[in-house]
């Protein structure tokens, strides 16, 4: 079977040859050669993605009893370690891989189209096109590595990706500052990933996906059975480290700080990396190694449910203070991978107990579509007026009608409005919730409510509340950045109506989704709420809303401030960090370890300087010691000579 995939290696290798072309001869190109070329590998990209998933999941993809079975396309051993641990390369298809590649392709597709406009005319065009591809190719070889050590690498290099694209603009401190912030909070939460790989590895003898969640991980669960440390077990602290990579890459609390910042770079960049894809790395690893948590360290997935929703209401509250538009929706990116997250924390395994992780793969997927939609229209909007700030906009519905349409479809679709497709995911999420953690539950309609309200503030802000002058002005983008809105607005409002549950469950086994209606009638009256406060206070310009932050000051204050987490971040670093833990192990470094080579150097210094008129160079002096050697050697034998005749 595996013969039949074989083309699909190709969505792999494409992008890695053409971040070469570009990386090494884009600066021979003219740019518009350069995008067209890193355009067109991605529609090739793309169709083999929907091939892969057509033939997977409609002819090949199910077992004979019905169920989705993962299918190694290629597997070759790479490094071996001992007779059992090895690394391998190869490329795995099941059903969240599969989903995996539409969702990147496509995305990546409307960026690599969407760009061609928005960076028309950019210094770098060539760059930020090897850049993108680069990042395709690494995105694209995480979710279908065959283990988890090739994930792993090709994790790093998507952090390697985001850092080159966060830093695009390197001529702006700002943005080297956000991708220095980015790469050193991933690379922090990632070296916990790594010690967790090799936690998991040591007691199983192996990195292999299939191997680790066969039967039910039952070589995780006997391989670690009765070996615990701190009162938890090993199995235990090997996910919960492994977790902490995952939050780490998708900015789940305390790891969250980084994102917000990482806006710094160009807007279709962010859409890609910061909205659709790599944000969403974490949430993949969790699913992917789901069998693990579930049967292996169930208190590690309630962990990562409240950790889930604490961030989703947490981004959601600072959300709503924000007045970058970039930034707004980069605090409502936290929230919804949040959301992701405490789906799969609250889920069981199979069938309707299993609903909480199919509900967190489908907003997933519905989310990819509607959050690149939202950034591509803050791009279009920022390319109209020329700022980032909700203050130097308004008023702008008649001028930006397209953008107005699309945002407004994705607005609905973030909000949960019935019949747009983010409605049909989070109305399960909450169904999930509802069933197995009430607290989490209302926690998350909180959070589902001041969703519905910040954006609806962002949209109004933008599109209404007051009319302003323009030094230029206002108009819509041209085709190339029209053309991604209006397909990502259709796949916004469509992709709710696909019978998710056919395809991905937690068992591979089909599952009918239910619409649950008293939690969706009490969903959709929540986010009704949020929509109307925000309409009767940013629709048309008013005091009410200074008045309300007025009146709780101190606590908006905290919130426009991220509650200071940056700041108690910078205070551990500086005073806790380098003044007290790599201060002592500086002094340690400079007394003992470099004091100890500097006394080896001290010794072989003294002893050359003992020894170094030997060799002076004065013909005089060799010859005097040559003198005295002789005699000594004539006057020893001499003696010799003498005591041996005596005898």
């Amino acid at each position: 079977m595996e013969h039949v995939f074989n083309y699909s290696i190709l969505i792999v290798v494409l992008p890695a040859i053409m971040f070469l072309i570009l990386g090494l001869g884009g600066k021979y190109m003219k740019p518009v050669v350069a995008g067209t070329l890193g355009t067109v590998s991605l529609a090739v990209m793309a169709v083999l993605a929907y091939m892969t998933a057509y033939q997977y999941f409609f002819e090949v993809g199910k077992s004979a009893e019905g169920i989705y079975q993962a299918i190694s396309v290629f597997n070759f051993e790479w490094l071996r370690f001992t007779d059992k641990l090895h690394i391998d390369l190869g490329m795995y298809l099941d059903p969240i891989s599969v989903m995996m590649l539409v969702v990147i392709t496509t995305v990546s597709l409307m960026v690599h189209v969407y760009s061609l406009g928005y960076m028309k005319g950019e210094k770098g065009f060539q760059r930020y096109y090897a850049f993108l591809s680069l990042f395709s190719f690494a995105m694209l070889g995480l979710v279908v590595a065959t283990n988890i050590f090739q994930m792993y690498i090709f994790w790093e290099l998507v952090g390697v990706s985001s850092f080159l694209l966060i830093s695009f603009y390197y001529v702006k401190p700002s943005a080297v500052a956000a991708s220095k912030k980015a790469f050193i909070v991933t690379r922090f939460a990632d070296f916990f990933f790594l010690v967790g790989i090799l936690l998991l590895s040591y007691f199983t003898g192996t990195f292999d996906f299939a191997t680790l969640t066969a039967s039910n991980a039952a070589i995780c669960v006997s391989s670690t059975a009765g070996v615990s440390f701190l009162g938890m077990s090993v199995l235990s602290w090997a996910m919960i480290l492994i977790f902490m990579g995952g939050a780490g890459k998708s900015a789940m609390m305390p790891f969250h700080i980084w994102l917000p910042d990482a806006m710094e770079g160009p807007t279709p960049a962010s859409a890609l990396i910061h909205a659709a894809t790599m944000v969403v790395a974490g949430v993949f690893l969790v699913a992917r190694l789901f069998p693990i948590y579930y049967f292996g360290a169930p208190e590690i997935l309630t962990v990562i449910a409240w950790v889930g929703a604490i961030t989703a209401l947490f981004a959601a509250i600072v959300a709503c203070t924000q007045t970058d538009i970039k930034r707004v929706l980069a605090f409502s990116t936290i929230s919804q991978i949040a959301f992701m997250l405490t789906s799969l924390g609250v889920s069981k395994f199979g069938g309707h107990e299993g609903l909480g992780y199919m509900a967190g793969m489908f907003h997933l997927f519905t989310h990819a579509f509607f959050k690149a939609l939202l950034f591509l229209c803050a791009g279009a909007i920022i390319h109209a007026v020329h700022s980032n700030e909700m203050d130097d906009m308004g008023g702008l519905a008649g001028k930006l009608k397209i953008t107005c349409i699309t945002f407004g479809i994705a607005l609905f679709a973030i909000a949960g409005v019935p019949f747009f497709s983010g409605f049909y995911s989070k109305d399960e999420i909450l169904a999930a919730a509802y069933e197995h953690n009430k607290a989490i539950y209302f926690v998350l309609s909180f959070a589902a409510g001041l969703t519905a309200f910040y954006m609806t503030r962002l949209f109004l802000r933008i599109f209404f509340y007051e009319k302003k002058h323009y030094h230029h002005e206002p108009h819509e983008a041209g085709p190339a950045m029209a053309i991604p809105l209006i397909i990502l607005a259709i796949l916004a409002f469509g992709a709710g109506y696909i019978p998710f549950g056919n395809f991905v469950t937690s068992d591979g086994v089909p599952y009918d989704i239910h619409i649950d209606w008293q939690v969706a009638i009490t969903s959709v009256g929540i986010s009704l709420i949020g929509m109307g406060i925000a309409f009767r206070l940013y629709y048309k310009k008013n005091e009410i809303p200074d008045k309300i932050a007025n009146s709780i000051s101190t606590f908006y204050k905290w919130a426009h401030n991220k509650f200071y987490f940056d700041e108690l971040w910078l205070y551990v670093t500086r005073n806790i960090i380098f003044k007290r833990i790599s201060a002592t192990i500086a002094w340690f470094d400079r007394k003992y370890v470099d004091g100890f080579m500097n006394s080896l150097a001290d010794v072989t210094q003294a002893a050359s300087s003992t020894i170094k008129n030997f060799q002076s160079g004065y013909i005089q002096q060799y010859a005097l010691v040559y003198l005295i050697g002789a005699l000594i050697l004539v006057v020893g034998f001499g003696g010799w000579l003498i005591c041996f005749i005596c005898k």
